[in-house]
């Protein structure tokens, strides 16, 4: 962005609550084929800041954390009478998360995180607004057994372990270490499912909370650890903007993707519950890349320093284009830009293009810094709902008519014209994934790929998405049809001299 040129040129001359920003959403679930299918999406939340870990209190009531005056509290979403919402906890000493109903009461537990750094497991009642806790261990997640039985994950040290506890007897029994924090009853058995995390890949294991007995059960997908039970048979996890199912007692049992969802708005799906009935289902996704985005645009303008810094990863790098290093780390962000506001009286921003692929951001900006234009690109790539990385791309390239090379580029490409392509090229192209890893150098190489590439696909057209120009950079968001297929990707061509010189692709 402009703000990183700015600094650039003018001033050289919670305990792992993470607090991200989520929404709950809520589908009707129906089933076809043996599949699961989703329709009628709410988003339950719609709310700024933290919601997540929804639970089903019954069918037409759903449970999850949420913000508000800057704590986290139990609400409840009621689907039934008008899609109205009702506060269940004020904690003002501390935030309620994991909200579960406890059987045979009318009354919830949930863990409570106080302010002075305590973190317990509390049951409220609700007939009379009353809390207590029911343990002294540092519990981070919890099912509940039966009444009297929880199955829960504790703290300790660096990991969590399971631990079942036994409220009548006042006993907790620790049965496996190193686990992740989804817990579910198994749908007609008398088991719990767990993640173990012991091992490089994640394992689902089953859980005889009598005996203390586990079992594998499969292994997770990736290591996506949210999953939820469709029936005693089919599990059900979210990767991305996908949900996959592994039906677990298939022979040659392997997770396949039921839904994939093309809205912006659901990102990194996690925390998925269903209802008692089976005819609800809710999740938890990550704001949209363009909205975290967006947010840190509207605190450098609002020259809001805490809000700004709280859009990156601690360890966010910065970038110059395509990869020099200018700094790393939020106290270094703070620092260069406290500095910047200290010195600078009028300062904004504003964003003149955006493309979006996946969780890849490329704003082009124009700034205004005490009277003064600029003009640059930044390029961001965001992960667990914040800004991992950023990297600068300014107009310092040599002075030369970059779009129209590149357009004639395009439609040689399109014309499958292996001659006319290759001539819009140097002799020492070179073409590298983002940032900086080398694919391939030389227009003889350049030839052989793309002349086999051109015959081998009838189908292929690609469509410029968007463009952004600067300097001697063409940035293009390009949909590519390849024998029936669209693939979707960013390249950044740099031209000197009448020719492409070099292009880099974000996929």
């Amino acid at each position: 962005m402009m703000r990183a040129l700015v600094l650039f040129c003018f001033l050289c001359s919670i305990h792992g609550w993470s607090q991200m920003e989520t929404e709950v959403y809520l589908f009707d679930l129906g089933m076809s084929n043996g599949k699961p299918v989703l329709s009628n999406p709410k988003n339950i939340s719609n709310n700024p800041g933290y919601d997540n870990q929804p639970s089903f209190w019954d069918d037409d009531h759903v449970l999850f954390a949420s913000t508000r005056e800057g704590q986290t509290d139990v609400l409840q979403f009621n689907v039934s009478e008008g899609s109205t919402s009702s506060w269940l906890t004020y904690t003002t000493t501390g935030s309620e998360y994991s909200p579960l109903r406890i059987p045979g009461k009318r009354a919830i537990s949930a863990i409570r995180l106080d302010v002075d750094g305590l973190q317990r497991l509390y049951e409220y009642d609700l007939k009379n607004s009353t809390s207590e806790p029911l343990s002294e261990l540092k519990i981070g997640y919890h099912v509940w057994f039966d009444k009297e039985v929880l199955v829960t994950t504790v703290l300790v040290q660096n990991r969590m372990d399971l631990v079942v506890i036994d409220l009548e007897q006042g006993t907790h029994t620790t049965v496996f270490q190193n686990v992740g924090r989804s817990l579910h009853r198994i749908p007609g058995s008398d088991l719990v499912s767990f993640i173990s995390k012991k091992n490089a890949n994640w394992e689902i294991r089953s859980l005889d909370p009598a005996t203390g007995d586990t079992k594998k059960i499969a292994d997770t997908f990736g290591q996506q650890e949210d999953i939820c039970w469709l029936n005693g048979q089919t599990i059900l996890t979210g990767a991305g903007k996908r949900l996959l199912t592994l039906d677990v007692d298939a022979d040659d049992a392997d997770w396949e993707t039921v839904m994939s969802f093309g809205l912006e708005e659901i990102n990194n799906i996690s925390r998925i519950a269903i209802s008692p009935n089976g005819k609800r289902l809710a999740f938890v996704a990550e704001d949209s890349p363009a909205k975290i985005i967006q947010k840190q645009v509207e605190a450098f303008n609002s020259r809001n320093l805490d809000a700004f810094v709280s859009c990156y990863t601690e360890n966010v790098e910065v970038r110059r284009f395509p990869n020099e290093k200018m700094y790393q780390g939020t106290d270094n962000m703070r620092e260069n830009y406290e500095r910047f506001f200290e010195n600078v009286k009028q300062s904004s921003v504003e964003v003149m293009n955006r493309i979006i692929l996946g969780n890849t951001i490329i704003d082009e900006e124009k700034a205004m810094v005490d009277g003064r234009e600029g003009h640059q690109v930044a390029i961001y790539k965001v992960e667990n709902g914040r800004i991992a990385s950023m990297t600068f791309v300014f107009p310092d390239g040599p002075l030369t008519d970059a779009e129209t090379i590149v357009q004639e580029q395009l439609e040689a490409y399109n014309n499958r014209d292996i001659d006319a392509f290759a001539d819009t090229y140097a002799e020492g192209i070179e073409l590298y994934n983002f940032p900086n890893s080398l694919n391939s150098k030389g227009k003889s190489k350049l030839i052989q790929q793309y002349s086999t590439f051109f015959d081998n696909t009838p189908d292929l057209h690609c469509e410029i998405q968007n463009r952004i120009v600067i300097g001697n950079k063409v940035i293009d968001h390009e949909s590519v049809t390849v024998n029936g297929r669209i693939i979707e990707a960013i390249a950044i061509y740099e031209v000197e001299n009448g020719e492409i010189v070099k292009v880099t692709f974000i996929q």
